[in-house]
């Protein structure tokens, strides 16, 4: 039967009165909830130059035992200014009871992602299980990111990255504090 969609919201949670608590299995990952600035550097042997770049993350849920996942990034000028948008990601972080996270991760330049690893005292380490490609995007074989609370408004991250036949080498690193809900530009 075919309902007709009225105009009502439609809430990630059952309740619009609140936020939905976190899931028991994300307790190891509550620390990373929220959204998160900052700026990093980032280089590769194919690229003509080291850059600086921003950074904007962001972990929120909707009361299941996973995370969504939202990274976007610009490249910036030697003043800070933002030149154009860089990098851009989107996905899904499950959590397994045992701290296993299983990390779903796509790109708008044709690369998927699946990467597991470990969430333990206030980081979370993934390596590449499976790259994907559209057949236009650039090789990539493996990545290895790092996400680590400094304290409990600083997350610092780390991306290794093996491409274009490169092997595993640090390819950014950003140090990234936590954003007031509300909070402007």
């Amino acid at each position: 039967m075919n309902h007709p969609v009225r105009d009502i919201p439609f809430p990630d949670a059952l309740s619009t009165d609140a936020s939905p608590a976190p899931h028991p299995l994300l307790a190891p990952v509550t620390g990373f909830l929220g959204t998160w600035r900052g700026t990093g550097s980032g280089g590769y042997p194919t690229l003509e130059a080291d850059f600086t770049y921003a950074q904007e993350v962001t972990f929120s849920h909707d009361g299941r035992p996973f995370l969504a996942y939202e990274a976007r990034a610009w490249l910036l000028d030697a003043d800070g200014n933002p030149l154009r948008p860089s990098a851009r990601e989107t996905g899904w972080w499950r959590l397994q009871p045992d701290g296993r996270v299983e990390a779903l991760i796509t790109q708008p330049t044709g690369i998927a992602e699946i990467l597991s690893g470990h969430a333990r005292d206030g980081a979370v380490d993934l390596a590449t299980e499976q790259v994907s490609l559209a057949p236009t995007a650039k090789e990539v074989d493996a990545t290895r990111r790092r996400y680590t609370l400094t304290d409990p408004d600083t997350l610092a991250f780390v991306h290794d990255l093996a491409a274009v036949g490169r092997p595993l080498q640090h390819h950014l690193s950003a140090e990234l504090r936590r954003r007031a809900p509300g909070q402007g530009g």
